[in-house]
Formats: structure tokens, sequence, C-alpha cells
């Protein structure tokens, strides 16, 4: 007798979103209006746009403001399918920054509007640039999160794995498989 497998057989998971989880019905809006732009406009920019708005939380990092200006170019728009965070690293916001984003925190705007900049919304990209031409569209660093320093294996030799401690005191984990006078050295 066989075994009853579900619709997809039995290795399944991990396959593209074809659809964001969130409820958010402003989210569902844009997702319907780049999935338009997409088909009609055969555009590799609203693919990715797309794509990026399926995404959960953890995969559309926060981006800062630092690095906006950095990568942002003359003349073009700099998009992130994400938050935009104000950065007090950056002393000096350039004249005419024009960012568009899904949020921007309250110090980040005030400050690219401070500037002469704008902050768009990505419904109004779509109206500016429905094929993404001089557009810059850039990602948040995903791997700054917490969490990942503790991926792996921590205490094997050249594994840079910071373990899940209660303290990081004298009298933890500092001592056998730490340093060869304490047993060995991992």
């Amino acid at each position: 007798m066989g075994i009853d497998l579900v619709a997809g057989g039995r290795y399944t998971g991990h396959k593209q979103r074809t659809a964001p989880k969130s409820k958010n019905v402003y989210l569902n809006l844009l997702v319907q209006l780049y999935r338009f732009l997409a088909r009609r406009t055969g555009s590799a920019f609203n693919e990715t746009v797309l794509r990026r708005l399926y995404q959960s939380r953890t995969n559309r990092p926060p981006m800062s403001l630092s690095r906006i200006v950095d990568y942002s170019k003359e003349g073009q728009v700099t998009a992130v399918v994400g938050t935009v965070t104000d950065d007090s690293r950056a002393h000096e916001v350039p004249q005419g920054l024009r960012v568009c984003a899904l949020r921007f925190t309250e110090g980040a705007r005030a400050r690219i509007v401070a500037a002469g900049g704008e902050c768009l919304t990505f419904d109004q990209l779509a109206q500016e640039a429905p094929t993404g031409s001089k557009v810059t569209l850039l990602r948040g660093p995903k791997h700054s999160r917490e969490a990942y320093r503790h991926f792996g294996r921590p205490g094997t030799r050249n594994a840079h794995v910071a373990p899940h401690i209660r303290s990081k005191g004298r009298k933890f984990e500092r001592a056998r498989g730490k340093r060869n006078s304490r047993g060995f050295r991992n």
C-alpha cells in the first residue's frame, strides 16, 4: 500500500513567494501595480521590485541615510524596498537627494526634505519611471542582524561564531576548549 502524498510531492518547501504574506492593504496595492508593470513593460527593474515586495521583513533590511548618500548618483532616484533610517554619521545630506522607499523614519524624512530633497513612494516612482530608467535600486545589509553572529558552530577553530551565553563575564565560557592551558584549545 502506497503513501498518500499531498499534491506537490514529498520534497516541497522553500519556494519563491508569489505574493506577500502580509495583509497590509497598501503593500498589496503596490504588488498589484508592480505585477502589472512587470508584465506589461518587461523591465527587469519592475520584476526585481515586485520580488522584493513579496519578501519577509528580515529579508527587507533597513538602510541608513549615510549609505544612501554614498551610493546615490546625481540626477537619479535612489530606491530601497524597505525602510530608510536616519544616520548621525552622515553629516550633510546632498542637495536635491531623491529617495524612494516603503517607509522613512521621521528623522530621515526630515533631513532629506530639509536638504531640498524628496521622499517618494513606489506608486509615485511608477508614474515617474515606469521602466526604472534613471533609478538606482539598493538593498540594506541583510547579515547585520544580531542573530547572524550566532549562526554556525561555536567553539570550532577559525569559526568566528558567538555562542549563546547568559553573560560575557569571567565565569562564562572562558576556559575549557578555549585555551591550551585549560584542557584543550579548539
